[in-house]
C-alpha cells in the first residue's frame, strides 16, 4: 500500500523540500502520497504552496499552548489523517517528545550540513552555511535523518556532498546544497516507502530491494 505522508513546516518555510516530496509522489518515484501539511502560521509560504498543489493543510500553532497540548493537537491531526511517515521541512521547533515517541522511526528531518557537524539548537539556514565558510570546510552538503528528542542527533539515513568553492558566499553555498537536499529527501522517503530502512542503534542500514 502507498504510504501516507504528513509534512510539518514553520512560519517562514518556503516549502521547496515539501514540494520535492509531493512531486516525487505524483510522478510515481515514491510509492506514497502527501496527505497533510501542518504549519504553525496560516500565512506560511509553504502552506500556500501546499494549497496550490491541492494538498490538505492545517494550522496548529504552539502559541499559548503547553507542550503537552501542542503535542496532542499534532497527534490528533496525524492520527486522523492515518499518517505513516512524518517529514519535517523547514520546521524550526523541537518536535514534542510525545510525537517523537508515538512515531518512533517514522519521523524524518533534513539538515543543510553534514551532521554531526554544524547541527544543534539555533543552527539553521544562513547560520549553518556561514559556519561552514568560517571554518574553512572544503565540502558541505545535507543530511536526512530520523528524528529523536534532540536537535539534529537522530540516526542518519542519507547524506550528499557538495564542494565549497573559494568564492562562495553563504547564498551560493546554500543554493548548491538545496539542489542536493531535494534529491536526498526524496531518496530517503522512497527507501522508507519500500521498507528498506532498518535502524540498528545509531545506524540506519539500507536494505537491498525486495525481490
Amino acid at each position: 500500500m502507498p504510504i501516507r505522508i504528513a509534512v510539518l513546516v514553520s512560519g517562514h518555510s518556503r516549502g521547496s523540500n515539501m514540494q520535492a516530496i509531493i512531486d516525487a509522489c505524483r510522478r510515481g518515484e515514491i510509492d506514497g502520497q502527501v496527505v497533510l501539511v501542518i504549519g504553525t502560521r496560516s500565512e506560511a509560504p509553504a502552506l500556500q504552496r501546499a494549497r496550490e498543489s491541492r494538498v490538505h493543510t492545517r494550522v496548529i500553532s504552539p502559541r499559548n499552548l503547553s507542550e503537552e497540548e501542542y503535542a496532542q493537537r499534532l497527534l490528533h491531526a496525524l492520527e486522523e489523517a492515518k499518517v505513516d511517515l512524518v517529514c519535517l521541512a523547514g520546521y524550526m521547533r523541537l518536535l514534542p517528545a510525545a510525537v517523537v515517541q508515538a512515531y518512533a522511526g517514522r519521523v524524518m528531518n533534513i539538515h543543510p550540513a553534514l551532521l554531526p557537524l554544524f547541527g544543534g539548537k539555533g543552527m539553521y539556514g544562513e547560520r549553518v552555511h556561514q559556519a561552514v565558510l568560517e571554518t574553512g570546510m572544503k565540502v558541505s552538503g545535507c543530511t536526512v535523518h530520523f528524528v529523536d528528542e534532540q536537535y539534529d542527533t537522530g540516526p542518519i539515513i542519507v547524506q550528499r556532498c557538495v564542494p565549497v568553492e573559494e568564492e562562495d558566499t553563504w547564498e551560493t553555498l546554500a543554493a548548491r546544497v538545496l539542489v542536493q537536499e531535494h534529491q536526498a529527501y526524496v531518496q530517503a522517503v522512497k527507501l522508507f516507502a519500500e521498507g528498506r530502512l532498518r535502524i540498528e542503534g545509531r545506524r540506519v542500514r539500507i536494505l537491498p530491494p525486495k525481490s
